[in-house]
């Protein structure tokens, strides 16, 4: 029996690389669409298969679809997760989650080559804040409203690919992603293990996660039930407060004592500022900016994630203390903590 053939953009990052590892597991031909100057360092296998997809030109894009169809058949699955958490410039956000996401989708059509299913990894950033006052979780029924540019750039993609007739679209929206091979909590973890435990403002703050192989099951298990046209919420089901994270963070680094430093919101914001000037100087993206002060602005997290439960009958592998534990080891493992 011939291989379904299933592509994977983004291929290289924290959640693309274990999205190919898990399309490997399943017995899937698996592409990987990475840029020339991506890293290989989680794309080892001999098995996999790599593509350059010019994103920017839809001309050129189609063409290398058509190609690739003459020469092999049409993908049976996509999964798009390249673009862009942070940037130098601000426009990338719209020019690489949305533009690049539209030409794609664009091309498929224009040479007939739309798979069966194509699944978009958005981002609960595409909905908001939620509700800051009776912590109500955010529903997929509520009206978006994101404040952040890159919420608003997978809105414009999610809607875009909801707008194409009969386009057999899945729409992931994931809360915070953690797991081995991420970098940006492992920002927070290294100052945790500095004895600081750092908050931003003082209200209380709810949290929800996913680790990164739980959201791959989530991708696969869409797949694998057929669900189309559908957009869902993806986290653990498990919600937290900022504090009650620290202490799992804390535990797991066993670290007895820390010290709690909340920083005002008024405080961060000008840093945020700062830190993006001195991004476009040395011309290496912040982790702090004006978009993600935003982000750790909102105090509201939570997602209601039933349709996970009643469509795919996903459970986490997960839970929040078990994944940071893992992820922990991890880090130590390679010597990045």
């Amino acid at each position: 029996m011939e291989k379904k053939k299933i592509l994977i953009t983004g291929a290289s990052g924290f959640i693309g690389s274990f999205a190919v590892e898990k399309a490997l597991e399943l017995g899937y031909e698996t592409w990987a669409g990475i840029r020339s100057g991506s890293s290989r360092e989680y794309l080892q296998d001999a098995r996999i298969r790599f593509m350059e997809l010019a994103y920017g030109d839809k001309n050129k894009l189609a063409s290398q679809l058509r190609l690739f169809a003459a020469e092999n058949g049409k993908f049976d699955c996509i999964v798009h997760i390249a673009g862009v958490t942070k940037t130098l410039h601000q426009s990338d956000f719209d020019r690489i989650n949305f533009e690049h996401s539209k030409n794609l989708a664009d091309a498929l059509i224009e040479t007939d080559t739309i798979p069966a299913c194509f699944v978009f990894m958005s981002s609960l950033s595409a909905f908001g804040a939620g509700d800051e006052k009776g912590y109500a979780p955010i529903s997929p029924n509520d009206t978006p409203h994101p404040d952040t540019l890159y919420g608003k750039s997978k809105l414009k993609a999610e809607q875009y690919l909801q707008s194409l007739p009969d386009f057999p679209y899945i729409i992931l929206r994931p809360t915070g992603v953690y797991g081995p091979r991420d970098k940006d909590y492992l920002v927070l973890m290294k100052t945790v293990q500095r004895g600081l435990n750092v908050s931003a403002g003082f209200r209380k703050q709810i949290l929800t996660f996913i680790h990164a192989e739980d959201l791959v099951r989530v991708i696969f298990l869409c797949i694998e039930k057929g669900v189309l046209r559908k957009a869902c919420f993806v986290a653990d089901g498990d919600v937290y407060t900022d504090t009650e994270f620290n202490l799992i963070v804390q535990n797991a680094l066993g670290k007895k004592r820390v010290l709690r430093l909340p920083i005002p919101l008024f405080v961060i914001k000008p840093m945020a500022w700062v830190c993006e000037k001195i991004g476009g100087i040395t011309g290496k993206p912040p982790t702090l900016n004006t978009d993600k002060y935003r982000i750790m602005k909102q105090r509201n997290w939570n997602c209601d994630v039933s349709d996970l439960k009643s469509d795919l009958g996903f459970n986490p592998r997960y839970r929040l203390k078990e994944g940071v534990e893992n992820t922990v080891a991890w880090y130590k493992k390679e010597g990045w903590l």
